[in-house]
């Protein structure tokens, strides 16, 4: 079954982006398990934050809270996920505890408060690679972080994560955002016929959306997805994020060929993110982004209609260029 786009003749696949909506919901029932030891003299305001933030939602997250005592390592519950060190001066009970866990081959992250030589001190103190210490003066950028460790990390998790715990919807809401921009940018690259990967890239806008939603916590039911896939699938959305996207990005390389790729996606992800933050459900955002389209097209020029195709959109900056114009 395929939704025809009005005024393209190219098909939008409903049945796959359908099949994505309920696996999206699937992943977000899944079970998550998560121990935090705490070293005794670790922060209070360290402390108080990840309290505040590790209150689950649903049944379906455990939590093990443990305090790092020396000689004394309490048994993980079976099935955990993750553990969490909040760690102070990283003491001898805490690398005792941080070894149990590495032993059970457990994924471990370590954070504390500090400046950028502390997260170095801690994983020399507690044999930890730094890419898994966190270290910041501030507890609520700590929390961000962790956020953003947890997504990486426990992949297939991350959508029950953003369920249970509101600090790790941006999180999970961004990785979608910038996995399916690159995915989008990659299809560009390589299709030869300009246009013809139009109908891969609204398919992957389409799960893009509904990942964001499911992270925020929205039923994604048939008829809300049957809207969306209105919206997107018919490639007005693409011309006026892509249009905005032109306006608000000051420097663009060069032009994906045949469609949106890197530019439109990232803007249209962002934009959707963005709209959940401020606190609007998924018919609000959809309602934004017929605005938007409406918006676009009472701007667009009358001395000639432009195909989607001809749009020039930005791609991804080079890796390693830091996000600046190649000279």
């Amino acid at each position: 079954m395929a939704l025809p786009r009005p005024g393209m003749g190219l098909p939008l696949d409903v049945r796959d982006v359908t099949k994505s909506g309920t696996r999206y919901t699937e992943e977000r029932e899944l079970p998550v398990s998560i121990c935090v030891y705490v070293e005794i003299d670790a922060p209070d305001a360290l402390i108080d934050v990840v309290r505040e933030n590790l209150r689950p939602r649903t049944a379906r997250a455990a939590l093990q809270i443990e305090v790092a005592e020396l000689g004394q390592t309490p048994p993980l519950q079976q099935l955990t996920d993750v553990v969490i060190a909040v760690a102070g001066s990283g003491n001898v009970a805490l690398r005792q505890a941080v070894a149990a866990v590495r032993q059970q081959r457990v994924p471990l992250v370590v954070i504390g408060l500090g400046d950028g030589v502390r997260d170095r001190e801690l994983a020399d103190a507690l044999g930890q690679p730094t890419a898994d210490v966190i270290v910041s003066y501030e507890p609520a950028e700590v929390v961000g972080r962790l956020g953003a460790w947890l997504t990486d990390t426990l992949g297939s998790k991350r959508l029950a994560l953003a369920h249970n715990f509101a600090f790790m919807r941006r999180a999970v809401a961004e990785d979608a955002v910038k996995t399916t921009a690159w995915q989008n940018a990659l299809v560009g690259a390589v299709t030869p016929i300009a246009g013809a990967d139009m109908p891969i890239m609204t398919a992957n806008q389409a799960k893009m959306l509904l990942q964001i939603a499911a992270a925020y916590g929205e039923p994604l039911g048939m008829e809300r997805i049957k809207e969306l896939l209105a919206i997107v699938g018919g490639g007005y959305l693409m011309r006026a994020v892509a249009r905005q996207a032109l306006t608000l990005v000051p420097v663009l390389g060069w032009a994906i060929k045949g469609g949106v790729g890197y530019t439109g996606t990232l803007a249209m992800g962002k934009t959707a993110v963005q709209y959940f933050e401020d606190g609007n459900d998924l018919g609000q955002v959809l309602e934004n982004f017929r605005g938007m389209i409406a918006s676009a097209a009472a701007k667009r020029p009358r001395r000639g209609r432009r195909t989607v195709a001809e749009l020039p959109v930005a791609s991804p900056p080079a890796v390693g260029d830091g996000g600046q114009r190649a000279e």
